[in-house]
């Protein structure tokens, strides 16, 4: 009967996994599969997974706000590279709109300070192995949303050719800003176009960063807590009123922060209020 722990050790790994039928662009694909299953791949994006306590492998495998739509083969990979399994699933449009901000001149015109793209960049990359965060994720203000992730930027009228990879809410200067889960702090930094920054790695590829703040209550280095206190709202750096602009990253990729908090839009009314597509 020596071939049973065979049999079992095979299908440890070559069991199949489960995805979503689809995804909307800028969206997260949870991708759960056996511990023997140590990364996922999606085209050429290749993200790792880790073991959880409950039993299994986890990898966030985000979908970017321009991902072209159809349907996509994921595949789970061993130690060796070699695929375990395959699933498909379908990328959906998520209909974007189109949003046109005013903007002084002189702040449109902000150039970044000496570091400051190598710095948010290196921040976006980092994966680390220990898991901080749980679901659900706490809201960093209370305000309504301003802006959300993907729009089509227009700046004093003219395209940008960017989208907002963040959400901004309404927040009056001095507003408290939360940690939307637990982490250790990164970055703390006075930037110019970014502002006054906190950057929060959660672990396992998810990470936030929070900018324009008047002041910090953190420092780099720092664990902290959902719900605590990292500084306190404002309208430094390439803003044009104090308010809380804040991205999700998930394994570098700034990704849909209303797929894991809900807040209401500050233009709930008719839809000509709204920014139009």
């Amino acid at each position: 009967m020596s071939w049973i722990p065979w049999i079992c050790l095979w299908a440890a790994w070559a069991q199949p996994f489960e995805l979503p039928a689809t995804v909307k662009q800028g969206g997260v694909i949870r991708v759960r599969g056996p511990v023997a299953a140590v990364a996922a791949r999606l085209g050429d994006r290749k993200i790792r997974l880790f073991p959880q306590t409950g039993g299994g492998a986890l990898g966030l495998m985000p979908v970017p706000a321009d991902q072209k739509p159809g349907s996509y083969r994921v595949e789970l990979l061993d130690r060796k590279n070699t695929v375990l399994s395959t699933s498909e699933v379908a990328v959906t449009d998520a209909h974007f709109r189109k949003q046109n901000v005013v903007i002084e001149q002189n702040v449109a015109e902000l150039r970044p300070s000496p570091g400051e793209s190598e710095g948010a960049m290196s921040f976006r990359q980092a994966v680390s192995v220990v898991r901080y965060w749980s679901e659900p994720l706490a809201l960093p203000v209370q305000g309504c949303m301003t802006s959300s992730y993907g729009v089509q930027r227009y700046l004093n009228g003219k395209p940008t050719g960017n989208i907002h990879a963040g959400l901004d809410q309404r927040a009056p200067a001095g507003t408290p800003v939360r940690a939307v889960a637990d982490g250790v702090v990164k970055v703390v930094r006075e930037w110019n176009v970014h502002g006054h920054t906190v950057g929060i790695d959660h672990g396992q590829g998810l990470e936030s960063m929070y900018q324009h703040l008047s002041r910090f209550a953190v420092a780099e280095g720092a664990t902290v807590k959902k719900g605590d206190v990292i500084g306190y709202s404002g309208s430094t750096g390439r803003s044009n009123a104090p308010h809380l602009h804040w991205t999700l990253y998930v394994n570098g990729v700034p990704v849909n922060p209303l797929e894991w908090v809900k807040v209401a839009s500050c233009y709930a009314g008719p839809r000509n209020a709204r920014p139009k597509r």
